[in-house]
């Protein structure tokens, strides 16, 4: 998830409308967050909650640089939760947390503006 000067890159290609729909984003709150020192990029090892249909999943996250683990309880993130689990060392990232580089190239969480249900789809 970590791509320097990403705003610098071109737009990707033209996809249809029902592969966007086909994308599954949702939110959740972050229940817990752990450091991942196995991991090869500074990362995390978070626990997010999207509510009763999708549920508390894992995911790791490339954002120590901007984030310290104990501000990110209870925050709010996006997160593709449709893609197959991904074996991270002995951790299985469940959901791709989503989030855009800043000037440095460091990730920012993407999240809304205001409280939403966990659960809530992108739309």
């Amino acid at each position: 998830m970590h791509l320097n000067h990403s705003h610098y890159a071109p737009a990707g290609e033209m996809i249809a409308f029902d592969d966007f729909l086909r994308v599954d984003i949702r939110v959740g709150t972050i229940v817990s967050a752990e450091p991942f020192p196995e991991a090869r990029k500074p990362a995390y090892k978070l626990v997010i909650d999207f509510g009763p249909v999708i549920g508390v999943k894992k995911s790791s996250a490339q954002i120590t640089a901007r984030y310290s683990l104990d501000e990110l309880p209870g925050r709010q993130v996006a997160a593709v939760v449709n893609f197959p689990p991904r074996q991270i060392g002995k951790f299985m990232s469940e959901v791709l947390t989503l989030g855009f580089g800043d000037e440095s190239g460091e990730v920012i969480l993407f999240a809304p503006d205001h409280g939403v249900p966990d659960g809530s789809r992108l739309f």
